[in-house]
């Protein structure tokens, strides 16, 4: 267990931008894709240094309901390997784990060498919606706040390397997205019922947020604030911070020459197969 020798920050202390301040002017989709491929080539050569060194990075995204972590996610992973880049996004808890310590059922899904696990919402449940929706007794979201910064320093002086995200948006940019997926096919599955029973629990979830980062803004694992009511800066602004964090060089690749092969043009063959339709 931690020697404790780190000390947490005071509440006084946190260098977390206010989250209201004015927001930048939008990219357009040209900037915006053009800066996203530069910096998913940036990632794949932090994967490649990851992997060579054996480095272990646990990422943590946080936020409120439509915050834009899913879509910070995928903008992540979309050009690295699945088997470098872990996605968690752990179900309720079974019986069986509820009766397990809290923590305990996010502890295996921690990374080994050569890896890097992102949790779309991770232990902090107990601090967030768990206090808010009274998932959880009192008592136990204390005991919470008082042991995860010693476990998350058990996990730093293990070799991992913790970086945890908290992306916060406007509660008027909130209800635009929360609608959006009301109205649109593709994002219903979106809005759970959990969803729509937090919705009016705004400031229940800043109170929760503020004891939070109070308790767990440490020296060792500090929490980063991304305002992203332009999902598009948050996704930029979000890996380019998470490249800052993790020290990486280009490793030398070897040169790649696609091998000469024989096709033999119209090849006759009885093979009878059913065809996709053309439509289009």
């Amino acid at each position: 267990m931690a020697s404790g020798k780190k000390k947490k920050k005071a509440a006084s202390d946190t260098e977390h931008p206010p989250v209201a301040d004015a927001v930048a002017e939008p990219l357009t989709d040209k900037a915006y894709r053009k800066e996203l491929k530069r910096l998913h080539v940036e990632l794949v050569k932090l994967q490649r240094w990851v992997v060579d060194k054996g480095l272990k990075v646990c990422i943590v995204f946080e936020g409120r309901d439509g915050a834009g972590k899913g879509g910070t996610i995928k903008a992540i992973t979309e050009r690295v390997s699945p088997r470098v880049f872990r996605v968690m996004a752990l179900p309720a808890p079974t019986d069986r784990e509820k009766s397990q310590m809290y923590i305990q059922r996010y502890l295996g899904h921690l990374p080994a060498a050569g890896e890097i696990v992102i949790f779309d919402r991770s232990w902090y449940n107990r601090a967030g919606v768990e206090r808010v929706m009274g998932f959880c007794k009192p008592d136990q979201v204390t005991h919470f706040l008082n042991a995860t910064p010693l476990v998350e320093q058990a996990m730093v002086d293990s070799g991992v390397i913790l970086l945890k995200y908290w992306l916060e948006v406007s509660p008027e940019e909130q209800e635009r997205r929360l609608r959006d997926r009301i109205d649109d096919g593709r994002k219903t599955w979106k809005l759970s019922p959990m969803d729509l029973k937090s919705f009016t629990r705004w400031d229940e979830y800043t109170e929760a947020r503020d004891a939070m980062f109070a308790a767990t803004d440490t020296e060792w694992a500090p929490w980063y604030v991304a305002r992203s009511e332009n999902k598009k800066q948050a996704r930029l602004n979000v890996i380019s911070h998470l490249l800052s964090q993790v020290p990486y060089k280009e490793l030398p690749l070897d040169k790649v020459r696609l091998p000469k092969r024989k096709i033999t043009a119209d090849m006759p063959t009885d093979l009878k197969v059913k065809l996709v339709p053309e439509q289009f």
